[in-house]
């Protein structure tokens, strides 16, 4: 999983434009918190990739006990990617899989989904409702998929998918899901959580309740 320090200001700049910057970031780190406990038992290891790198220690006091972590490497997000993967396969690892940290109920069966369709094709996508996508997975080698794409764009899927096509590489999709950038995803998240039985999902939904009392429409 890639994760941001949650600094105000710099995570959740879109949702902060409603609830403010603090709370936007207090919000972001729930949902990191919220991911490592629920996918605690996802894969055979599990890292927390993180930026910037000097944020070490808050990083591994959250990821305890149940994921590694270690800094995310490169210019821009393709190049993170691209060296998040290169990285995995250097290491011996077969199967790899990448989620963000904007889809804090994203089922962990869609998780185990990818790692078994990786067992078949060399690539696996979830896509998200904002035109991008919220996991990526390869097997045996780095997709050529990081280089020429508009990030943080509603053409990321689009622009991923003909890269594969182009480059004669099967791929599985997984079903659609949704990231958190704008208040009616918030709100949307908050519908989802108001009957949830899970209780990571339970103390997210509290936290969530605690942080916008008071503060969005």
């Amino acid at each position: 999983m890639f994760a941001k320090f949650w600094s105000p200001g710099d995570v959740k700049t879109r949702l902060a434009a409603t609830v403010g910057a603090s709370v936007a970031a207090e919000i972001y780190r729930a949902f990191v918190q919220t991911l490592v406990t629920r996918c605690g038992a996802t894969a055979t290891r599990r890292l927390l990739a993180f930026a910037p790198s000097d944020q070490q220690a808050a990083f591994a006091e959250l990821a305890r006990p149940s994921w590694e972590t270690a800094p995310q490497h490169g210019a821009d997000l393709g190049e993170k990617m691209h060296n998040y993967f290169a990285e995995a396969f250097a290491a011996g690892v077969e199967r790899a899989v990448l989620i963000g940290s904007d889809s804090p109920n994203l089922p962990p069966e869609l998780l185990d989904r990818a790692f078994h369709e990786l067992a078949t094709v060399p690539v696996v996508l979830g896509p998200s409702d904002d035109g991008g996508y919220y996991l990526i997975g390869a097997t045996g080698s780095v997709p050529p998929v990081f280089n020429g794409v508009t990030w943080s764009s509603p053409d990321v899927w689009q622009q991923t998918t003909k890269l594969l096509t182009d480059n004669q590489i099967p791929y599985a999709v997984l079903p659609t899901w949704y990231d958190v950038d704008e208040i009616q995803d918030l709100r949307r998240l908050q519908a989802d959580l108001a009957n949830v039985t899970e209780t990571a999902l339970q103390h997210l939904r509290d936290r969530l309740e605690a942080l916008l009392d008071g503060v969005a429409p």
